[in-house]
């Protein structure tokens, strides 16, 4: 992989180097220049260190040898016994990907008293499903369930491994993808596989203003994570043709330097991504008070109240309720833009969604790009009349 070379025997006064870059990534170690992770390739070390820094593309290291590593593998999570709806999503496109190559769907579960669930996951489309069943795995820890993942793949090779972007899994992909010594992409809205088996990992950069196309051609295997709600659940097969392994945890290093001592479940709550109905208010509302106007018509609706970053920025609403790269990805079968312009960044956390209805004063809305019905006008004459329709129609 490119990196920053660092000639010692051209270095003479070392504080000086190390004060150049601003991030802080150049330090001292016994006596030699280091540079350590924070380091972000802007290459100002390489104009300013008079030669001691040079970067090294390392076009002529080995390539992982493409022809040993096949398939598309899954992570599936496992939450309190049940399986996470992500993992039917990524096993979906899973298998759109895998019919461009001719690749089989592999999908790795790791848990304690989960082999059961395995029939469940063969009727989603998977051709094999991996079973790693231990006491260790109870409760996640990211050393053992690493060191199942890693014997996972070093087993089986998948060329593509595609992970849940929750909590668990933006854990696990990246420890995983490091001990591969190979790229991760986080939180992709988009996947796509060229004939060569390379996965085109497509995801919004630099605030939502680009689309980023990443590519992994020299390594093998091929991370990338992916919200909930971005890819379609598959339907399921009333004859699945799949295999169950189920994998020896015996030689597996599963000792973990966290111990969990009691675990105290939280009480459960909707979510706006489990909503089929939201109604979402943008910078067109005035002030907070009114966001009551638009709850009533959420409310009406059999829906919740959801909005942009700018109103969770102001303090009117709660950051769970945000839609947005920075917020949750949702896919409603209704949902009612109020106000909203519609920027790159908080579209690529709805598009997915059955019905768009968007309202705003101001024709030239980006929003109205991607809404299924355009309403123009003032949302404070349209959602009262609104609510006063649906309340005469009860």
């Amino acid at each position: 992989m490119p990196h920053i070379a660092i000639h010692q025997e051209k270095a003479s006064d070392l504080q000086s180097l190390t004060a150049i870059c601003p991030f802080g990534a150049i330090e001292l170690a016994d006596g030699k220049l280091a540079i350590s992770a924070a380091c972000k390739m802007c290459r100002l070390c390489i104009k300013k260190g008079g030669g001691v820094f040079e970067y090294v593309e390392e076009e002529n290291a080995p390539a992982a040898d493409k022809s040993l590593w096949r398939g598309i593998a899954v992570a599936a999570e496992i939450e309190d016994g049940n399986i996470h709806p992500v993992t039917f999503e990524l096993i979906g496109k899973a298998r759109e990907l895998a019919a461009k190559v001719d690749y089989p769907v592999y999908v790795l579960m790791i848990g304690h008293n989960i082999s059961d669930k395995a029939k469940e996951i063969l009727e989603y489309g998977a051709d094999e499903v991996f079973v790693y069943d231990d006491p260790a795995f109870e409760h996640f820890r990211i050393e053992p369930y690493t060191a199942a993942m890693e014997d996972f793949i070093e087993r089986n090779k998948p060329s593509t491994v595609l992970v849940g972007g929750t909590s668990t899994g933006r854990s696990l992909a990246p420890r995983a993808a490091c001990r591969f010594r190979t790229g991760l992409t986080a939180d992709c809205t988009k996947l796509d596989i060229s004939e060569s088996t390379d996965l085109d990992q497509i995801r919004p950069a630099y605030g939502g203003n680009i689309m980023a196309h990443i590519n992994t051609p020299r390594h093998r295997p091929q991370f990338a994570t992916v919200r909930y709600k971005i890819f379609s659940i598959p339907e399921k097969s009333a004859n699945p043709a799949g295999k169950v392994h189920i994998c020896d945890t015996a030689s597996l290093k599963l000792d973990s330097k966290i111990t969990i001592t009691s675990v105290e479940p939280k009480s459960l709550e909707k979510g706006i991504e489990d909503c089929e109905v939201l109604v979402v208010a943008g910078r067109g509302v005035k002030k907070a008070e009114d966001l009551d106007m638009l709850r009533e018509l959420a409310d009406l609706l059999g829906g919740k109240l959801a909005s942009t970053r700018a109103l969770v920025e102001a303090g009117w609403i709660d950051a769970k309720c945000q839609i947005g790269l920075s917020g949750r990805t949702v896919k409603p079968k209704l949902i009612i833009t109020c106000g909203v312009s519609g920027a790159i960044q908080f579209v690529a956390g709805m598009n997915g969604s059955e019905k768009i209805i968007a309202i705003n004063s101001d024709v030239y809305a980006p929003i109205f790009n991607v809404a299924h019905i355009g309403i123009t006008g003032d949302l404070y004459k349209i959602i009262p009349e609104l609510i006063s329709r649906i309340k005469e129609g009860k």
